[in-house]
């Protein structure tokens, strides 16, 4: 991700919209739900119909689909570089045969493929709706108040006030390399030569870093800060608005559950079993 998208993701989820409003803890368990049933769920009406809903909550929270699509497209090739070779791997009934006799496509390895495929899009799109309808302070806030590991809490707080600070000097360097007409890329430059600035520049980071830590740590030192102290997070109310949110996703879930139940014969390819 380009460091301007950090702040620009980070000016996105402070918007104010029906979903922007929810309390962060109602979002991470409503997101983490829907994740769940995904995943343990074999029938591809699931992910299909939670897809949906999402594109709805996604809607209400005046996201763009074309700047969340994006986010989703970027994040796909982590999950999709292990899916794609399923259909190559799984025994089962040959449907394409290769040039070579190891080379073939069995339907279970398709189905299945078509199964992980399916929930891979659920989660991304889970994670990008949460992360652009939600601050990072106030996802690590929601982790405190549902019972996070105390020691888990503070690094990741301290990561989240870390990482703009490393944005800040990051974009610094690079507009000091831009101001004396440095591109890493140009052509022109030899190889050798931009390694080496870049190599700089990556140690200048990390002194930087270093030298940051320092201070924050001896500035957290004179404030008394010890394992002890206790964290501050602000006081949220869960309103009704919240339990529609919960009740809807809830309600969603169980009807899908009924319905692979008793109709799943009646949906055709969406009913049937996928899972190896």
């Amino acid at each position: 991700m380009a460091i301007e998208e950090v702040r620009t993701l980070e000016y996105i989820s402070s918007q104010d919209s029906i979903i922007h409003n929810l309390e962060g803890r109602v979002k991470l368990v409503a997101i983490l739900l829907i994740i769940l049933f995904t995943v343990f769920s074999d029938r591809l009406i699931v992910p299909i119909v939670l897809e949906c809903f999402l594109l709805i909550v996604m809607f209400l929270a005046e996201l763009s689909f074309k700047d969340s699509f994006k986010r989703v497209l970027l994040l796909l090739p982590f999950g999709g570089f292990v899916i794609a070779f399923q259909p190559f791997i799984h025994p089962g009934n040959i449907i394409w045969q290769g040039p070579y006799s190891w080379l073939f496509i069995t339907d279970t390895g398709l189905n299945w493929t078509v199964l992980l495929f399916a929930r891979l899009i659920v989660c991304l799109t889970a994670i990008v709706i949460l992360s652009s309808t939600s601050p990072m302070q106030e996802v690590v806030q929601s982790f405190r108040k549902l019972g996070m590991p105390r020691d888990l809490a503070m690094i990741l707080t301290i990561m989240v006030r870390f990482l703009f600070i490393f944005v800040d000097e990051l974009r610094d360097i690079r507009q000091s390399m831009t101001s004396r007409n440095f591109d890493p890329f140009n052509k022109d430059i030899p190889y050798k030569w931009r390694v080496k600035q870049v190599g700089y520049s990556i140690a200048m980071m990390f002194l930087k870093a270093y030298e940051k830590g320092e201070t924050i740590y001896l500035s957290m030192a004179s404030r008394c800060f010890s394992d002890n102290s206790n964290l501050y997070h602000a006081k949220t109310i869960i309103g009704k608005h919240e339990y529609i949110f919960l009740a809807a996703i809830i309600g969603i879930i169980i009807v899908l559950e009924l319905i692979v139940l008793f109709y799943s014969n009646h949906l055709g390819y969406f009913g049937i079993s996928l899972s190896l």
